[in-house]
C-alpha cells in the first residue's frame, strides 16, 4: 500500500510546531496510509513570504490572517466554505476567541481555519517584582515609571510598532480604517505617535531588533527585565519546565481610564488549491481545529487553541 504524503509548512516556535507534530503523529496512527510532514520557517518569513509561492509545494499552510486578501485574489488556497459542513464552520464562528475565525473570512469565503489565537498581553517576572517590592503596573503612569527604571522590555520591530500604532489610535478615541481614504486622521495619528515616542524612548535600543519571541526568551532566561507591557503572548513561557524562569501574564494597562485594546493575532490553517490530496488535507484540517482536539491534545502540546 503506497503512502499518501501531506506536506505542511508552519512557523519556527514550539507553539506553532509541536502541537502540529503531535496531532500529525496521532493522525497517521488512525490513518496508516497517510503521513504528514511539516517544515518550519521563521516568524518573519511567516509574515512576509508570498503565500502564492508556497501553495505549489505544500498541501497544508499555517498562515497569518493578513494573507487572506492574497488568497482571494490569487485563489491559491481552497475556499473552505465550499468544502466543509456549514454546521462545523458555524461552531468555529461561535467558539473561537474574539474575531479569530472571521479574520480569515474575506469576500464571502473562509480561506483558513483559526488554529491558534493570540493577542498582545502584559508579561512579567513575578519573582523579580516581588523581590524588588515593585507592584504590577496597572495604568500608563505606572508603566512609564517602571520604564524609567530600565526594567521594561517590549518588542519594537516594525510590525509590532504598527500593531501598537493601531492600539494607540484606539486609545486616543478613533478606530483605524474607518473609511477608504485614510488609515487614521492626522490629529489622532500624531497623538498616537507622541504617546509611543514617550514610551519607546525609554527602552534600550536593542528592543528595536526584538520580536515577541525574543522578548519572551530574554525575560525568561535573564533577570535584566521585569515587565513587558504589550507583546503577543506565548503561554509556553508560563509552563513549568519550558524555560529557565516562568513568565506570568496579565491584562494590558489602562490608558486614560480605559484598558488598552490591541490587535488580534494567531494563525490559520489553509489548504493549497493545488494539493493532489485535498480530501485528506481537508480531513486533517477539520480534525485538528475541531473542538475535541483544540481543548485536549492541541493545548497539551504547547499550542494556543
Amino acid at each position: 500500500m503506497s503512502t499518501i504524503v501531506l506536506n505542511g509548512i508552519t512557523w519556527r516556535h514550539s507553539r506553532g510546531f509541536t502541537p502540529l507534530m503531535a496531532f500529525s503523529q496521532r493522525f497517521s496512527e488512525m490513518h496508516p496510509a497517510v503521513e504528514v510532514i511539516w517544515k518550519k520557517r521563521s516568524l518573519q518569513e511567516f509574515a512576509d513570504y508570498p503565500l502564492e509561492k508556497l501553495t505549489g509545494q505544500y498541501d497544508l499552510l499555517v498562515i497569518d490572517h493578513p494573507w487572506v486578501g492574497c488568497a482571494a485574489a490569487k485563489e491559491c488556497v481552497l475556499p473552505l466554505d465550499a468544502y466543509l459542513p456549514k454546521e462545523y464552520l458555524n461552531n468555529q464562528l461561535e467558539n473561537t476567541v474574539g474575531a479569530s475565525h472571521l479574520s480569515y473570512f474575506y469576500e464571502d469565503h473562509q480561506w483558513a481555519l483559526a488554529i491558534d489565537a493570540a493577542a498582545p498581553a502584559a508579561s512579567y517576572r513575578a519573582d523579580l517584582l516581588q523581590k524588588n517590592n515593585v507592584p504590577l503596573p496597572l495604568n500608563w503612569k505606572d508603566l512609564i515609571a517602571l520604564a524609567k527604571q530600565g526594567k521594561t522590555a517590549a518588542p519594537a520591530i516594525p510590525i509590532d510598532l504598527l500593531m501598537n500604532f493601531y492600539m494607540f489610535c484606539i486609545a486616543h478615541g478613533k478606530q483605524p480604517f474607518g473609511n477608504d481614504e485614510e488609515v487614521i486622521d492626522d490629529e489622532t495619528g500624531l497623538q498616537a505617535l507622541e504617546t509611543m515616542k514617550g514610551f519607546y524612548s525609554l527602552l534600550d535600543r536593542e528592543m528595536f531588533s526584538y520580536n515577541p519571541i525574543a522578548i519572551a526568551e530574554l525575560m525568561s532566561s535573564t533577570d535584566d527585565y521585569w515587565y513587558c507591557p504589550f507583546a503577543y503572548g506565548y503561554s509556553n513561557y508560563s509552563r513549568e519546565g519550558y524555560a529557565k524562569n516562568i513568565l506570568h501574564y496579565a491584562n494590558l494597562v489602562k490608558f486614560n481610564g480605559n484598558e488598552l485594546r490591541s490587535t488580534i493575532g494567531g494563525t490559520g490553517l489553509a489548504i493549497s488549491a493545488f494539493s493532489h490530496h485535498k480530501e485528506w488535507a481537508l480531513r486533517f484540517a477539520e480534525e485538528i481545529v475541531s473542538e475535541k482536539c483544540q481543548v485536549t491534545l492541541y493545548i497539551q502540546h504547547g499550542g494556543h487553541p
